[in-house]
């Protein structure tokens, strides 16, 4: 078990090493570094592929080793059902990816770059997806992001890279935030970190008077990282990213990262009226918005950016329905989803390689210069159109036995599916078939078919979707049932097969296909009828950014300008009000203030003497003619503290106290008398008495604190622990300075550090000075 350990901890490594190496790599072999970095995905994928028969069998893996033990925080892994489709198909889409990048970006310059960013990010999604404990994952959640910022702004010198980019990071970084929150306090409620012991607490979180603001909290970071309406607009926006990255964000990477946290929380949060009403809510209005503006795109990248958009909606939808169909359609498309999606943004990347554009309109007779690539986007349209025998249609006909209904909730979600996956059929035929039939159009290249490195990809997930649907027996055994059982937190056994059944679910189906073939038909008046659509509505949720940014930025600088003016005085008043405030507010609210304190019948003369002095030290403060003469007086009052400690037998801490009073003086009036400041404060009385309001409110506010600590209970665990361990540890019979020099070394450093900075900024100031005078 501990080689198996050992592998799996190796395998979750290996991406972030062969980051490491990619640039030398590829500058030895150039483009074709592609071939032996690909290894590393494949490796994973066949690494991972030797826990397929104990998944099927309804086993959990977990395994991992302990990092911070007094937190329970561990570097620990969960494989199930969930959690192993995705690593097989990061894994195995990722050998694909790699393979195309290198066909596809052949002769950048920085393609040893984008192979190292693009390896990281596997290592952060495959760590994602397969965290066991809670701070793993948030680790790895947000590393997704920052390896995602690099992709999408790979060519950085566009500025609309850098945007998208910036975009993406601000809504997925936001949204992590919100899961980091959710986390904390399911570990609060539950009192695990892990996934594997959190699904057995079901009920006590449904149960807790948190469970809402967990559920609102793990919304926030799964519908920004899924990109659910309204945040959905950073995703189209991605698209400035190489294909290369837009087919891997796109099929089975980050976007699903929302999908799987919130199949990964359906077990222990689902079956709840606010789980079932926001979830499918959410889902649906996504698909449908993602599905309408797809069809007003004819950017190739664009129109399969905004279905993914839909189809992440309708994943959600699923999710959340509660019911078993529910759940298995939501795994079967999940699938089906990965492949042709995949293999059809490698088909549009490979029209503009080839044909130098992506735009629909600009292409057309590509099928004879292009035919492999006209293969495997047909073979992918088919499955994301819904047709048998491929995955997609077993996933559609799934969906739609799972929501049809005759209440009103089950129609509405049912017409949302309909017309969401209709549209979603003429966009994956428009890309399929507009750009290789009708009349050849002149290209700004002269079309021909791509290299190996880069049709290789596409066609295999697009026939992988063809043979899963034929052989779907074997799929749903191996991968499909023990996904479902995952996501449902119960075995669930799911038997759909390529053959078409009689039923609400194949009719719903053919109506699908016919509103499909009709808008297909009439793309160009369903693209203008799209596009006034979204004319008419104006204001969108990407200016909507654009002004919160704006805003933010505004909002900002004036912040900055009322809190850093540059003054000084503005500064310290600041800060003494802020410790006025902490020390004065507390006991005003909860009513805790100390006793009042009881002046001794029998102080003897000279502690009396020594506080009397102190006292006629404040006054000479207060009546000084000038600041100099102020500094020395102020000396007075650490005297008399020094001589407090001597009386009360702490000679050393005297000693201290009178070094420090006599340098601080010494120090500040030989600043003073270079500086030549204002030898008398001339402000008006009006001025004047606002500082001494507050000087008086934070003597009084340290007076209350002092009182209230020595009027409680004395702990005296930490003089036992000094008066203890002084000799047998630190070898010395003075604890006092045992205590300073060893105990509290580092403390000790750091308030010598604070001294000669102060030192160094008076010197600095003193030799400004000078040089204004010259």
């Amino acid at each position: 078990m501990s080689g198996t350990m050992g592998l799996t901890l190796l395998a979750f490594c290996l991406p972030f090493a062969g980051a490491l190496v990619a640039p030398f790599l590829t500058r030895l072999l150039g483009h074709n570094a592609a071939w032996p970095l690909a290894l590393i995905p494949l490796a994973i994928f066949l690494h991972f592929l030797g826990f397929n028969a104990a998944v099927a069998d309804g086993r959990i893996v977990t395994g991992g080793y302990m990092w911070v033990p007094s937190y329970n925080v561990s570097f620990s892994w969960l494989i199930d059902g969930l959690s192993l489709t995705f690593l097989l198909l990061i894994s195995g889409i990722g050998t694909l990816i790699l393979l195309y990048a290198g066909g596809y970006l052949k002769g950048h310059p920085q393609q040893g770059r984008f192979f190292s960013f693009i390896l990281m990010f596997m290592g952060a999604m495959l760590g994602l997806v397969a965290s066991d404990s809670f701070l793993m994952l948030f680790v790895f959640w947000e590393l997704t992001s920052i390896t995602s910022f690099l992709l999408i702004g790979f060519d950085h010198a566009r500025e609309a890279s850098r945007r998208a980019a910036l975009q993406a990071l601000i809504v997925t970084g936001g949204g992590g935030l919100f899961l980091l929150a959710g986390l904390l306090l399911l570990w609060d409620v539950t009192d695990v970190t892990q996934f594997s012991l959190l699904m057995s607490f079901g009920p006590e979180v449904r149960a807790s008077p948190f469970y809402l603001a967990i559920l609102f909290l793990m919304l926030g970071g799964a519908f920004t990282k899924s990109a659910q309406f309204p945040f959905h607009f950073w995703l189209p926006n991605a698209m400035e990213a190489p294909t290369p990255v837009s087919a891997y964000l796109h099929s089975a990477t980050m976007v699903k990262a929302g999908v799987y946290l919130l199949m990964r929380l359906n077990p222990v949060m689902g079956g709840t009226p606010a789980w079932e009403t926001i979830l499918p809510a959410i889902g649906g209005l996504t698909l449908l918005v993602g599905a309408v503006l797809a069809i007003r795109q004819t950017d190739l990248k664009l129109m399969l950016a905004y279905t993914t958009v839909a189809s992440l909606g309708l994943l959600v939808m699923l999710t959340g329905f509660g019911s078993e169909h529910a759940i298995a359609a939501a795994a079967l498309y999940l699938v089906a989803h990965s492949l042709f999606k995949g293999a059809l943004f490698m088909v549009a990347g490979l029209i503009d390689h080839e044909a130098g554009t992506r735009d629909v309109t600009k292409l057309g007779g590509l099928r004879r210069a292009m035919p492999i690539t006209f293969l495997a986007a047909l073979l992918a349209a088919l499955s994301m159109g819904g047709l048998p025998p491929f995955f997609g249609f077993l996933a559609k006909e799934e969906i739609y036995a799972a929501l049809a209904g005759g209440n009103a909730r089950a129609i509405a979600f049912t017409t949302a599916a309909v017309l969401g996956n209709a549209l979603m059929f003429a966009v994956a035929f428009a890309v399929a078939l507009k750009p290789f039939f009708g009349t050849a159009v002149a290209t700004p290249k002269r079309a021909h078919e791509g290299p190996a490195l880069l049709w290789i990809g596409p066609l295999l997930l697009a026939v992988k979707g063809l043979a899963i649907g034929i052989f779907s027996g074997l799929a749903h055994a191996l991968m499909t049932s023990p996904l479902a059982s995952a996501i449902a937190g119960t075995p669930q056994t799911i038997a759909i097969s390529a053959v078409p059944h009689v039923g609400i679910a194949l009719y719903l189906s053919l109506l699908t296909i016919a509103i499909g073939v009709f808008v297909f038909l009439k793309l160009d008046a369903a693209r203008a009828a799209a596009d006034r659509l979204i004319e008419d509505i104006g204001w969108g949720p990407d200016r909507g950014f654009d002004q919160a940014m704006r805003g933010l930025v505004r909002m900002a600088t004036r912040v900055t300008r009322l809190t850093q003016p540059g003054l000084m005085e503005i500064y310290m008043t600041a800060t003494f009000v802020v410790v006025a405030l902490a020390l004065l507010v507390p006991p005003a609210v909860y009513g805790e203030w100390p006793r009042a304190p009881v002046w001794p019948a029998d102080m003897p003369f000279h502690e009396l003497a020594v506080m009397a002095l102190a006292a006629l030290g404040i006054v000479a403060v207060l009546m000084a003619s000038n600041r100099l003469t102020a500094i020395v007086a102020l000396g007075i009052q650490g005297f008399c503290v020094a001589m407090l400690f001597l009386l009360f037998g702490a000679p050393d801490l005297a000693f201290t106290q009178f070094m420090i009073e006599t340098l601080s003086v010494v120090i500040l009036a030989l600043a003073m008398t270079r500086l030549k400041l204002t030898p008398r404060d001339h402000r008006p009385l009006r001025e004047k008495i606002p500082d001494a309001v507050i000087a008086i409110a934070c003597g009084f506010g340290f007076a209350l604190y002092l009182l209230r600590v020595t009027q409680g209970r004395f702990d005296s665990a930490l003089t036992d622990f000094f008066n203890l361990y002084s000799k047998t540890i630190a070898h010395g019979a003075n604890v006092v300075n045992v205590i300073i020099v060893d105990f509290r070394g580092t403390d000790t450093l750091g308030e010598i550090a604070v001294v000669m900075v102060t030192g160094l900024a008076i010197l600095s100031l003193i030799r400004i000075r000078k040089g204004r005078r010259a």
